[in-house]
């Protein structure tokens, strides 16, 4: 385990209580649990939103100190093929459980990269082992879960933390470390992690190396993004004409801060929005965002499709 994942994981809530940011669902967990008697369980949204730290709250609620002999925790990301199922799952699956709860917990992190052969053999065991076992199903895209599995549990959405939960926890950790984080900074953390804490805490991490008191320029830096002024003059740049300056100054802002083409025309995408030109001209210029951003997934050059979108800029500006 590396330094980053321990600093993560002393700041894991140890109690319902604790978790920011989910409170409904976490009232309805929490019902589940204090009657000792809950579904299959799936909980689905994006990175670094509490769904592990629930699954674990979970357990240690449950069994308490013995809630690492109860609770079988895998990353169906690194098993993702049906031997996992029919081998360690199952086999933990058909063991009684230690204590007063009459079952089981298998927790399966990211589950949506089960394949679809061991996702049906995951089904059958949920059948066949309800007495003695519940699964705690995690993934980002419940869309990719198969529907036998979903109608098997009950199904939580977890969204991105609220600016208010993100600044919660971050001055719980400056409080803790000795960090002072000014306000402009923690408006930054909110809009550099997107509601993803644990993100949140690798940043403040990273930053508290270099200095204890945490400014927006220190966050955009161990961030690695641009600054929203940066990214804005070169939107500027290219709505003036200025193509060839518009291209050079993004070229330098890529080697600078060491931006991918998808980090940028995300940059750009939420920059559009704060441009002083009329409505119909942002829409337009968010349209040909999608495009490079399609584009740029299926492979292309980066910087040929982040051109063509300043030549899109220009070309409007010019209309």
């Amino acid at each position: 385990m590396n330094e980053s994942t321990i600093w993560t994981e002393k700041y894991r809530p140890a109690s319902f209580a604790e978790i920011k940011g989910q409170e409904e669902i976490v009232s309805k967990v929490k019902a589940f649990v204090e009657q000792k008697n809950m579904p299959h369980l799936l909980f689905s949204g994006p990175a670094g939103v509490g769904k592990t730290t629930l699954a674990l709250v979970i357990a240690k609620t449950l069994f308490g100190d013995t809630w690492r002999q109860n609770c079988l925790e895998l990353n169906a990301s690194d098993t993702r093929g049906i031997d996992i199922v029919r081998g360690q799952v199952k086999d933990f699956a058909r063991t009684k459980a230690i204590g007063e709860v009459p079952f089981k917990i298998i927790y399966l992190d990211e589950s949506d990269a089960l394949t679809k052969e061991a996702q049906q053999a995951l089904r059958r065991t949920m059948e066949n082992f309800t007495r003695t076992t519940r699964f705690i199903l995690s993934c980002n895209y419940s869309s990719k879960i198969i529907d036998p599995i979903q109608s098997r549990c009950a199904v939580f959405r977890f969204k991105p933390l609220s600016k208010e939960s993100i600044i919660e926890v971050a001055e719980k950790v400056a409080m803790n470390e000795g960090l002072n984080i000014s306000d402009e900074a923690k408006l930054v953390l909110f809009e550099v992690c997107g509601g993803d804490c644990r993100k949140l805490e690798n940043i403040l991490q990273s930053c508290a190396v270099i200095n204890k008191n945490i400014d927006k320029e220190l966050v955009y830096s161990m961030a690695s993004i641009a600054t929203p002024k940066e990214v804005s003059a070169v939107l500027k740049l290219a709505w003036e004409n200025k193509f060839i300056d518009a291209r050079n100054k993004l070229l330098d802002l890529m080697l600078e801060y060491g931006l991918s083409g998808l980090d940028v025309i995300k940059q750009i995408q939420r920059e559009i929005w704060n441009l002083e030109i009329e409505d119909r001209k942002k829409v337009e210029l968010v349209e040909k965002c999608g495009e490079a951003e399609f584009r740029l997934t299926e492979g292309s050059d980066a910087f040929i499709q982040l051109e063509s979108f300043l030549a899109s800029v220009v070309l409007a500006g010019s209309r």
